[in-house]
């Protein structure tokens, strides 16, 4: 391969030759001129310098900004994006090559003072998350680790990174199924973590981001809050039992150890003796109510005809009207009797807070347009119950609308053993949420907008369509 010249050499030697024929010719008839011997060289040394100068201007004027392009290139090559080319001008070729160096040095210099801020958040980020986050480059070894992750492992991250996922004991979260829960031991900490283990590549190589939360401090925490809250249940109604059981019991007590006896003592023993039977039987079904709240089945699934279910429900509330909008045919997967037992539950809860607005003014007849509020087809004087459902993205919406007093404390719905009913046990609607939850639904109860009443909302998965209107 032939010798290259340097483009500065190629250069002069192109400028060379463009000026080297002309001054040959002036140089030529200055010669063969009759002119004096000073004049010949004097206009002879004039033209060569003049021509050098020439040269030498030319290969500055393009050499020069050719190695502040170069420069200016290496400097972002280098990261320094606060470098800019001088002389930069529109309507010039070489201008408006420095012209977009210098707008491609802004463009880097916004990208990275850009980076450098999300960097700086997301090192902020993963300060403050209470989880621990790992990450493993494709040979196992850890390549972050956020102050979570330190505290779990009790070390700073100047002593885990470069580690094998082996020697940290988080071997196990790199294989198997990526979300999951597991029993771990750390120096910081054991108990139980959710994993959830991501891929990412950097570098072009694969990293694995591994994620490990405590469960252990949400569960104790939920389960404080799930014992005060039923202690605090278990301990009003055991009150409200035993309170009249000593006082009856201790006035009895007095009662046979007067001498003599009054005349009625027989009547006010045998009144005494019933109240304290009608508060153990009280305390009685209380017992009762939580064993079958504790022992409820799983669900033994059938292909249920949904509209005739609720036709059937409504049909044995006999205390108020109760009423069925139309709606879809749709066949779904339950058990018959849990579904069952949980409707007939809403609606004699909803039955019981129409009786109780019983005179106390009629249910409006028209709602403020927008609203889900459900109005029955029935006389607005008597308290009623409307039963509806509709299917939507993928689910039946079942119903139960009334116009009671509405709801005074959500907070405690689903509280076992609360109660506001003088002989309420407290796990209707607990128990009907147990039942909503075992079929993969949900249920749940809000005030109705505009008042008054309350709307008992159960969603269930369709597992089986009807086709073609018919089951």
């Amino acid at each position: 391969m032939p010798h290259q010249l340097r483009f500065e050499r190629r250069l002069r030697w192109l400028a060379v030759g463009i000026v080297l024929p002309g001054s040959a010719v002036a140089l030529g008839l200055l010669w063969l001129g009759a002119y004096d011997s000073r004049i010949r060289w004097s206009l002879t040394i004039f033209i060569l310098v003049t021509n050098a100068l020439g040269v030498a201007a030319l290969l500055h004027r393009v050499v020069f900004p050719l190695q502040t392009l170069a420069n200016l290139l290496g400097g972002l090559r280098e990261g320094d994006f606060a470098t800019r080319a001088r002389g930069a001008v529109r309507d010039d070729a070489l201008g408006e090559v420095l012209i977009e160096a210098n707008a491609l040095a802004e463009t880097l210099r916004g990208q990275r003072m850009g980076a450098v801020d999300a960097s700086a958040l997301l090192r902020t980020v993963m300060a403050e998350l209470e989880v621990a986050v790992f990450a493993f480059d494709d040979t196992s070894r850890l390549q972050l680790v956020n102050r979570a992750g330190e505290t779990l492992l009790r070390r700073p991250a100047e002593q885990l990174l470069g580690r094998t996922a082996d020697e940290l004991r988080l071997g196990e979260g790199l294989a198997g199924e990526p979300n999951r829960t597991l029993t771990m031991t750390f120096p910081g900490g054991v108990g139980r973590y959710g994993l959830r283990r991501t891929a990412f590549r950097q570098g072009g190589k694969p990293h694995g981001l591994l994620v490990l939360t405590d469960l252990s401090r949400a569960l104790r925490e939920e389960e404080r809050q799930a014992w005060q809250r039923l202690l605090r249940v278990l301990g009003h109604e055991l009150n409200n039992s035993l309170a009249p059981i000593k006082s009856i019991a201790a006035s009895l007590e007095q009662l046979l150890q007067r001498e003599p006896l009054p005349d009625d003592w027989r009547e006010d023993t045998r009144s005494g003796l019933g109240i304290i039977s009608a508060r153990t039987d009280s305390l009685a079904r209380f017992l009762d109510g939580y064993a079958r709240l504790s022992r409820l089945p799983p669900p033994r699934t059938v292909r249920l005809d949904l509209a005739a279910l609720i036709h059937r429900v409504a049909e044995l509330e006999q205390r108020v009207p109760v009423t069925v909008e139309p709606g879809p045919p749709v066949e779904i997967s339950a058990d018959l009797d849990q579904l069952e037992q949980l409707l007939i539950n809403l609606v004699r809860n909803a039955a019981e807070a129409g009786l109780e607005m019983t005179g106390a003014g009629s249910p409006p007849t028209d709602p403020t347009p927008g609203t889900e509020r459900i109005i029955p087809s029935l006389n607005p004087s008597a308290p009623a119950v409307c039963l509806s459902w509709q299917r939507a993205d993928g689910e039946i919406r079942i119903t139960v609308a009334d116009f009671g007093p509405g709801l005074a404390n959500p907070a405690n719905l689903f509280v076992p053993f609360f109660t506001t009913k003088a002989r309420g046990s407290g796990i209707g609607l607990t128990l009907c949420r147990q039942i909503a939850e075992a079929h993969g639904g949900t249920l749940t109860l809000e005030n109705q907008v505009p008042g008054p009443g309350c709307l008992a909302s159960l969603r269930l998965p369709i597992s089986i369509e009807p086709r073609n209107g018919q089951f």
